[in-house]
């Protein structure tokens, strides 16, 4: 055997797995059917600025083993991601905060001014349902946050993301909607967050320094009937219903376009991501990727800017799987595939596609580290 390990996919599951492995004694060979490594962390030089290629990617955990492992590769920036909503021109501030109500209702000015506004809404929605429990993802909504925050700051956002109406959509796709009665704009709750200190290509080339790469190279056109001659174990991080030839049909995922431009300003809209919340607008949020790593006068040392516009849509063979849709049929289709995945010997399937799960970056990495590399 050449090769302890194949690994299909240069993402953090597979650039991480590679990393722990090598520093096990370990020989890994990682191979990548796009023509760069790094997955969707993948950042693209534009003018000087490191562009999302497959859309923003901010940094967050609470977990310091995790924090300072990747810190340990590569230090990281201060950056805090506060988003904000545009709703045909009102500007709000996001997560829901004391910023958000006070644009929301003139007359709101204290956190009990808002508490009362919102619960007063929330009472409308829940007796509306009349003792029965809410039927789809708007009757969800509106019972957590009332009527003016929903029709102006999700509604329309999340049509636009999954492409058919909240009232089409089940409930459970909206457990809770997080409301923060302080003027707090920092969207995440964790303790450490932050972008690589030159780009996620860093960290990529980090985690891979020293191990055997391939990249334009199709596990299936190359190594799916091969690989034992090679490796004694395959990591799979591809789309687990893929790797079964679809036998049992296939999931369902949401992917993301781009159109991505060169602007002639230093500074374009005064933050990273700008979600706009409106149907008539047909992207759902523009990035504009410089203030992930410049900040303050900082921004304007670049005369340039690069933006992206996002677009929803639904996923159609060779296109880039996003989302899983994590409704019934899917999650019970996902299942059955997991169970045929469990039965397949010296294969780890992981990561996003391979469990179809949404993970952030944090989380697959802590999988990998906790899961097959943990000290005892």
């Amino acid at each position: 055997m050449k090769y302890d390990y194949l690994i299909v996919g240069s993402g953090l599951f597979g650039a991480t797995f590679a990393y722990k492995a090598k520093q096990a004694g370990k020989k890994c060979l990682v191979i990548d059917k796009r023509p760069h490594l790094g997955g969707n962390v993948y950042c693209e030089q534009t003018e000087g600025i490191n562009v999302h290629k497959y859309g923003a990617h901010i940094f967050h955990t609470s977990n310091k083993e995790v924090w300072d492992f990747v810190n340990s590769l590569v230090p990281f920036n201060r950056y805090t991601n506060c988003p904000v909503a545009n709703f045909h021109g009102e500007l709000y501030n996001l997560p829901f905060n004391m910023n958000t109500f006070c644009k929301m209702w003139s007359d709101v000015k204290t956190p009990a001014d808002a508490k009362a506004k919102i619960d007063e809404q929330r009472a409308e929605a829940l007796a509306a349902l009349d003792g029965r429990e809410p039927a789809n993802l708007e009757e969800q909504a509106l019972c957590l946050v009332g009527k003016d925050i929903f029709s102006k700051l999700i509604k329309e956002y999340t049509e636009k993301q999954w492409g058919r109406p909240c009232t089409e959509l089940p409930a459970f796709i909206i457990r809770r909607l997080p409301l923060r009665f302080v003027f707090d704009n920092n969207y995440f709750n964790d303790l450490y967050q932050g972008i690589p200190i030159g780009g996620y290509n860093v960290l990529i080339n980090k985690l891979l320094e020293g191990v055997e790469t391939k990249t334009n190279c199709d596990f299936f056109q190359e190594y799916k009937d091969s690989w034992r001659e090679i490796a004694d174990q395959l990591v799979y991080t591809g789309p687990i219903d893929e790797y079964f030839d679809f036998k049992l049909g296939r999931l369902d995922w949401r992917t993301v376009t781009f159109k991505t431009r060169i602007e002639d300003t230093p500074n374009y809209q005064g933050n990273a991501v700008i979600n706009y919340t409106s149907r008539e607008v047909p992207y759902t949020r523009v990035i504009e990727h410089k203030h992930f790593e410049s900040f303050g006068q900082a921004v304007y040392d670049n005369p340039l800017t690069v933006i992206s516009e996002e677009y929803s849509t639904e996923y159609k063979p060779g296109m880039e799987q996003f989302y899983p849709v994590n409704d019934e049929c899917n999650n019970a289709l996902a299942d059955q595939y997991r169970q045929l995945a469990s039965q397949e010997k010296n294969v780890i399937f992981g990561g996003r596609l391979a469990e179809y799960k949404y993970y952030d970056m944090a989380p697959v990495i802590e999988k990998v580290l906790t899961t097959y590399f943990r000290k005892e």
